[in-house]
C-alpha cells in the first residue's frame, strides 16, 4: 500500500499574504490561484492551499524538511527580515536555532501565529 500526502488547507485572515509570506521565506514559486485558495506548491505535488477564514484562526504547526543549503537561505530570510524565531517549538530559546539529531532546525511564526518549523534532519534520525 502506498499512501502519500497531497494537499492541505491553511486558513488565513488574508490567504494571499500567508501564502506569499511561506512562498518569500522559503523561496519558493510565487503562490497561484486556484479555485478559492492561493497555493504554495512544495516538491513531490504537495501542496498547501490556502484559504480565508470566516472565523477566529486556530494557529496550527507545519514542519518543513529542508537541506543544509536551503536551509541557509531560509533562515537569512528570516533574519533579513527581522522574523522572531526559536530554536523550541516552547518558545523558550529566543533568536536561536537547534542543532537535534545532528540537523539545524528552527521555529517562526507565519502573519496569523501558525508556527512553522525548518529542520535539516527528521526527528528522531539520530546524529549520526
Amino acid at each position: 500500500m502506498t499512501v502519500s500526502f497531497n494537499h492541505t488547507i491553511v486558513y488565513a485572515t488574508d490567504k494571499r499574504r500567508s501564502a506569499e509570506f511561506l512562498a518569500q521565506v522559503f523561496g519558493l514559486a510565487k503562490p497561484q490561484a486556484m479555485w478559492s485558495f492561493v497555493t504554495v506548491s512544495l516538491d513531490q505535488g504537495v501542496a498547501l492551499d490556502f484559504a480565508t477564514a470566516d472565523r477566529p484562526i486556530s494557529p496550527q504547526h507545519y514542519a518543513f524538511l529542508v537541506s543544509e543549503d536551503d536551509f541557509d537561505g531560509i533562515f537569512a530570510r528570516i533574519q533579513a527580515e527581522d522574523i522572531p524565531y526559536w530554536a523550541d517549538p516552547a518558545r523558550s530559546r529566543p533568536q536561536q536555532i537547534n542543532h537535534n539529531d545532528g540537523g539545524r532546525g528552527v521555529y517562526f511564526a507565519d502573519p496569523d501565529g501558525h508556527f512553522l518549523e525548518a529542520i535539516t534532519r527528521p526527528y528522531g534520525s539520530g546524529a549520526a
